[in-house]
């Protein structure tokens, strides 16, 4: 049961906000007795959706990712990743590439972007006023986590404009133009190997040169690639993916007025909010990527046994009925278990704090300066962005 004092608002009430999952059920089980799913790869994966079984995959480090990162590997995307990618690693690299970050992502580490977070809602805040038809997606959302992490990682703002598209290209990985998404792929990581390197240059008090002067610190020390590979991640991610949520979460406010008048009323509920936000809304058509059993593992279901291609299906974890009472109800009143959009163990998301940290300044800000804030279109008829790792609106009028 939901503890809220508002009438309950439901995933259902919110026009477009899941899409048609990326994988096709089977009607046959795996050896384990375990539901099976086809990959657009076209290989088949044990699919699990319970909350207890995805945690136990997820925090499992058995579960190899490299794996899969091969050529004519399963996978949900048209082709292979950089290995260096903390995504595709498995211990014990896994371990050494994460641990010379951890501090720098900690709540802790991140928290010194308040003041800068701040002032770009500011700046956006002021543009979006002198709007005859303010648009929030084009005025505040989509540039403010992109300008964030310009001052996070040190890179010029001026350089926004060159890699952006190609970037947005890349998040959304579009399986019917693989060249383009090869060509803006390579065309993103040769621009943070010129970052890394030296021939582009970048903010002495960023972590780029943080991350370059302090390589030594692991053991043996970083190289090139994998420097590229740790910011690869955060250059996409911290924008792109950051922009997804916030894209979709303010559009959900909107299209649910009495949670947007509970928020108005009271700011101070945007933590829980966001986190309810993070629990009930896909990035994409996908919520993790499979893995490869290299033991047996018993989950409520059946056996996962060795050599199994599984797919921990975190979007359905997050609303297993087990785990969270009436799971489609978005309750920012709810108390439990952690949810699992951001991942669990050895791969939770390496931007998790700093999504928390934009996405609660963002929604408080918000509430604060517009509590009268509605729509000036029929949030139905709105334009998306669909990808296969990102989906969003790319207009909130």
């Amino acid at each position: 049961m939901t503890t809220s004092t508002v009438p309950a608002v439901t995933v259902a009430d919110i026009p477009h906000l899941d899409a048609p999952p990326a994988h096709t059920p089977r009607q046959d089980r795996s050896a384990g007795g375990l539901p099976q799913v086809t990959l657009p790869s076209g290989h088949t994966a044990v699919h699990l959706t319970r909350y207890r079984d995805v945690h136990k995959v997820l925090t499992d480090p058995t579960f190899a990712r490299a794996r899969t990162n091969v050529e004519d590997g399963p996978s949900f995307l048209p082709t292979t990743m950089p290995p260096e990618l903390l995504l595709n690693l498995d211990t014990p690299d896994h371990a050494r590439m994460r641990g010379f970050v951890t501090a720098d992502y900690s709540a802790a580490g991140v928290e010194r972007l308040r003041p800068t977070v701040e002032a770009v809602i500011g700046e956006r805040f002021a543009a979006l006023r002198s709007e005859d038809r303010p648009d929030l997606f084009r005025t505040v959302l989509d540039p403010f986590p992109v300008t964030v992490n310009s001052h996070f990682l040190g890179f010029p703002p001026d350089d926004i404009a060159y890699f952006r598209p190609y970037s947005r290209t890349v998040q959304m990985a579009p399986a019917d133009d693989v060249p383009l998404l090869l060509d803006h792929f390579w065309k993103v990581y040769h621009y943070v190997t010129d970052l890394v390197t030296g021939a582009r240059p970048v903010s002495s008090d960023g972590l780029i040169a943080r991350f370059v002067a302090g390589r030594d610190r692991a053991e043996p020390p970083l190289s090139d690639k994998e420097l590229v590979g740790l910011l690869l991640g955060s250059v996409l991610g911290a924008d792109q993916n950051v922009l997804s949520f916030l894209t979709k979460g303010v559009y959900a406010l909107l299209c649910a007025p009495r949670l947007w008048q509970r928020l108005a009323d009271d700011p101070g509920i945007a933590p829980q909010l966001v986190e309810e936000l993070l629990r009930l809304i896909p990035l994409g058509t996908i919520s993790t990527f499979p893995r490869v059993a290299t033991r047996d593992l018993e989950t409520s279901g059946g056996l996962v046994r060795e050599g199994d291609i599984v797919y921990a299906d975190a979007f359905a974890a997050n609303r297993d009925p087990e785990a969270f009472p009436d799971p489609e109800v978005i309750d920012p009143d709810r108390q439990g278990k952690r949810h699992l959009q951001l991942g669990y163990g050895m791969h939770h998301c390496m931007g998790a704090a700093l999504t928390r940290l934009e996405a609660t300044t963002l929604l408080t800000r918000l509430a604060q300066e517009f509590p009268t804030l509605s729509w000036d279109a029929d949030p139905r008829t709105l334009p998306w962005d669909h990808g296969t790792l990102l989906r969003r609106p790319t207009s909130l009028p």
